[in-house]
């Protein structure tokens, strides 16, 4: 008898449960077939729809924009009417001439300006009269000289190797090559300028080891620019 009464009771829950998911399935279609159709028969009340689902947008916040101020400059102000240079009304008869009169230079600026005597100091360099500045002759950076001077002051001559293959076929010529001689009369920047090509490399090998004596210009060593050749011939 109670296991009778308790199936029941659970029946009927389960028949309104199932009651009320119809009844809610039921009345959520509804208003999804009214948002549907009502529409589609007044189109006009669209717009009162959409505002009454869609939350309507927060106001755009102006931002504030700096202000600008302009600042005027005040122009400097002229006794010239008009900027234009005019001449006085009235002429005086006698020249200004100062009621008191003016201190002397100290000594040390007076002889600073006229020179003054002596040959002049660490803390005064520009006095003195007898001071006289040494002038000398810009000396360039390279002089030209000729190959037969620069000969004379040959100190040491390699001679070049004969190349096997120009040996082989009896090729004689003269190189001739361009060569910067420094102040301590080593050979720099050696090229070539002309010659045949298979005995350039044996005149370069050859030259690049010679050595000079320094060339002076006003008794001083200076770099020089020559030409060197160097003669191939089969004896």
């Amino acid at each position: 008898m109670f296991e009778d009464s308790t199936f029941e009771s659970m029946s009927r829950i389960h028949t309104r449960s199932r009651g009320w998911m119809i009844a809610t399935f039921a009345f959520n279609s509804s208003i999804l077939l009214m948002l549907v159709l009502v529409p589609l028969v007044y189109p006009q009340m669209l717009p009162q729809i959409a505002s009454a689902i869609l939350m309507e947008a927060p106001a755009l916040v102006e931002q504030t924009k700096p202000v600008a101020r302009l600042f005027h400059a005040q122009t400097a102000t002229t006794e010239m009417p008009a900027g234009v240079l005019q001449a006085p009304s009235q002429i005086p008869d006698k020249p200004w001439i100062p009621s008191a009169r003016e201190e002397p230079m100290p000594g040390n600026v007076a002889m600073l300006m006229d020179g003054g005597p002596g040959t002049g100091s660490a803390d005064n360099p520009f006095s003195g009269r007898s001071v006289h500045p040494d002038v000398r002759q810009a000396v360039t950076s390279a002089q030209h000289v000729s190959s037969g001077v620069m000969a004379g002051m040959l100190l040491r001559k390699v001679m070049p190797e004969y190349p096997a293959v120009p040996k082989a076929i009896h090729l004689q010529g003269t190189v001739v090559l361009q060569a910067t001689i420094s102040r301590a009369g080593t050979i720099e920047n050696l090229r070539v300028i002309s010659g045949p090509v298979l005995l350039q490399q044996a005149a370069l090998n050859a030259v690049e080891q010679w050595r000079y004596r320094p060339y002076l210009l006003n008794g001083e060593p200076v770099e020089v620019e020559t030409t060197v050749k160097v003669e191939f011939t089969m004896q």
